[in-house]
């Protein structure tokens, strides 16, 4: 009788415990039930983004925000080509959206930030302590100093380098800076043509160089290690990821660090022509214009309210405050047709037109 109640009471034991493990199975969080928000921006942005990610996940519980850096037609070549399911996409080129997007893929997008492009070093790099605004081109030509960009096929810190590097010619009144500084280390060295008061730099689809002294990688946040470990000497970054990583750099004049609308005129005057044969949906050139910073939310987007709140965040003024503290200037945001945008960005206090630039 003692043995039949033991084995009762065994039973019920058990059922008691499996009844908790299923219940514990039921109600357990499980990591695959989070609403993935999918992310992707241009490098420069990625520690900017990281925080958005992580004050965005601490506000929308549930939300994992997952974010990518790439270069910023890699960024788009991302929905564009590679067909992923990406909910926003920010760039470090406005024109790249319409140029690659319109209208298969978005119809419109919003400029939230700018910059400015630099030369980058640190102490070790040679002919550190002698380098200025005045002579950077010819430190770069000495034999001996080593520099990098990123690939201008991928990432737009790598067009604006040539862009740079051209304009620089008209600035200092020196027709040699670009041959001497980038087109002859190439083989075959990359050809500038002249229609009227425009010069158009033309680079092939397979370009090589021919010598040790220049580095390019996909996009410009990979030539970071390089300068730590110096590797080169010199880097065209923008001034944000020098300002963030800890480097030197030389602040080039407003005429040629794309920086500035009052010198739109002048940046105009170079055009990269693109050799692109594999990817259609890449535009073939790239005018020079003053740095925007925008995103748009891609047609494909799975999440397009939660997409929204993401942008609304980057835009309000938690998102401009991380922005200032991660050395991205943040503007007054502007949309290119504010018509085309979401009611609930067109809602949002602050949003302007095209034509309407005013740094915060």
């Amino acid at each position: 009788m003692v043995r039949s109640i033991h084995f009762v009471a065994g039973i019920l034991i058990l059922i008691f415990i499996a009844a908790i493990v299923m219940g514990m199975a039921v109600y357990q969080p499980d990591s695959h039930d989070e609403t993935k928000l999918k992310v992707i921006c241009a490098g420069s942005l990625i520690e900017s983004f990281y925080e958005f990610e992580k004050e965005f996940e601490n506000k929308h519980p549930g939300v994992d925000v997952q974010v990518e850096g790439h270069g910023s037609i890699q960024v788009i070549r991302h929905v564009t080509d590679l067909h992923k399911e990406v909910d926003v996409i920010a760039v470090a080129d406005h024109s790249l959206i319409p140029d690659m997007m319109y209208p298969e893929y978005a119809d419109w997008y919003i400029a939230f930030a700018t910059n400015e492009m630099v030369i980058a070093y640190n102490n070790q790099s040679k002919y550190a302590d002698e380098i200025t605004s005045d002579n950077w081109y010819e430190i770069l030509k000495r034999p001996g100093v080593t520099f990098g960009f990123s690939n201008p096929m991928l990432d737009s810190c790598g067009y604006r380098a040539l862009m740079v590097t051209q304009l620089a010619e008209l600035h200092y009144d020196d027709q040699t800076i670009f041959d001497d500084v980038i087109a002859c280390n190439f083989d075959p060295a990359i050809a500038v043509n002249t229609n009227n008061d425009t010069c158009i730099v033309v680079m092939p689809e397979i370009f090589e160089h021919k010598t040790e002294k220049i580095v390019i990688r996909g996009g410009s946040i990979q030539l970071l290690a390089f300068l730590d470990y110096g590797e080169i000497d010199y880097a065209f970054q923008y001034k944000s990821m020098a300002q963030q990583h800890g480097l030197q750099f030389v602040d080039l004049p407003s005429e040629i660090d794309l920086s500035s609308t009052e010198s739109e005129d002048i940046y105009n005057k170079v055009i990269i022509q693109l050799g692109f044969q594999r990817f259609t949906s890449v535009g073939t050139e790239r005018s020079g214009k003053p740095i925007f910073y925008a995103m748009t939310i891609p047609d494909s987007t799975q999440h397009p309210e939660l997409a929204v709140e993401f942008v609304k965040f980057v835009l309000s003024e938690d998102g401009q405050i991380i922005l200032h503290n991660t050395k991205i200037p943040p503007i007054y945001p502007m949309a290119d047709d504010p018509d085309n945008i979401p009611d609930e960005l067109r809602l949002m206090d602050k949003i302007y037109g095209p034509e309407t630039f005013t740094l915060l």
